[in-house]
């Protein structure tokens, strides 16, 4: 009898450690998720000045395709791509830095640079004929990559990826402006953030 009661003692005692060693398990992978949750909860919201930027400040980058006149010089005017280094080449100048400027800082390069020997009182307008795409990317139905709509809000960028995933955070997004390095949190339940070429807008799971 005592060596049934001693080995019954002992299958309890293993059937113990091994619940607290499910319930210990299970504790951690709760943690990981909320810990996994807060990452991203982590970020600032977005700021005033980034929720009323616009393209008349936008930057220019890789992938733009811009179209540049210079009146009455026909052999001049034509469409450039904005090369992956930035990169402008132009003619009878050669290479402007396009990239992380702004439309009038090249506008005004070109304008000075053709000064310079090449055009009498030169007239530069620069307009850009297809902007790079923004990113979306986590719980949406169809992350990737997508061709810029100018005026286009967060929300219909959401919708154009297929809608929220049923594990999306449907109250708060995060944004990365194409000009920054970090994440700022935007709330759909704000006023609407427009967003801009180059953009990347991750969206969380949802955690309770």
């Amino acid at each position: 009898m005592d060596r049934k009661h001693d080995g019954a003692g002992r299958q309890q005692r293993g059937l113990v450690t091994a619940m607290a060693r499910t319930i210990a398990g299970a504790m951690a992978g709760a943690a990981a998720l909320m810990l996994g949750g807060c990452a991203g909860a982590g970020a600032p919201p977005i700021s005033t000045a980034e929720v009323a930027a616009g393209l008349e400040s936008y930057h220019l980058g890789a992938g733009d395709r811009v179209r540049v006149t210079v009146f009455n010089e026909p052999t001049l005017t034509g469409e450039y791509n904005i090369t992956p280094g930035g990169a402008l080449a132009f003619p009878l100048i050669g290479v402007v830095v396009a990239g992380g400027r702004t439309i009038d800082a090249v506008q005004q390069e070109l304008t000075t640079k053709l000064a310079e020997g090449y055009v009498n009182d030169p007239r530069v307008s620069v307009e850009v004929l297809n902007y790079r795409p923004f990113y979306i990317l986590g719980e949406v139905n169809r992350p990737g990559e997508y061709s810029y709509a100018s005026g286009m809000t967060v929300e219909q960028a959401i919708a154009r990826a297929g809608g929220f995933t049923y594990r999306a955070n449907e109250k708060t997004v995060f944004l990365r402006r194409q000009t920054g390095k970090a994440e700022s949190a935007v709330s759909l339940r704000s006023a609407q953030v427009a967003v801009l070429p180059g953009d990347t807008i991750r969206i969380g799971e949802r955690y309770f």
